[in-house]
């Protein structure tokens, strides 16, 4: 029998188009500026899509947006944010 996870337990996740040169770039962008524990918080996961080339979707907790973006700004690659949505579909 599969245990039920309550609504208000579960993860809530936003969604980042992202326009970088690697995935590289964007994790070292975001460790240098919030750090290891900042990344834990923010647990973001790379995942497939974004159409054209240099294009990618993260997801991530939806508590630590501001932060990661900031990390975004901050840091002296080209990591745009494109679009932000509360689902995958959105960012269409």
């Amino acid at each position: 029998m599969k245990l039920k996870e309550k609504a208000s337990a579960r993860v809530k996740r936003i969604y980042l188009l992202l326009e970088a040169r690697s995935r590289t770039d964007v994790e070292k962008s975001i460790v240098d500026y919030i750090g290891i524990l900042g990344w834990a918080k923010a647990s973001p996961v790379f995942l497939e899509g974004g159409k054209k080339e240099g294009r990618m979707i993260l997801s991530l907790d939806r508590g630590e947006v501001n932060n990661v973006r900031a990390a975004f700004e901050a840091s002296p690659m080209k990591i745009k944010v494109l679009r932000a949505s509360g689902t995958i579909k959105g960012l269409d």
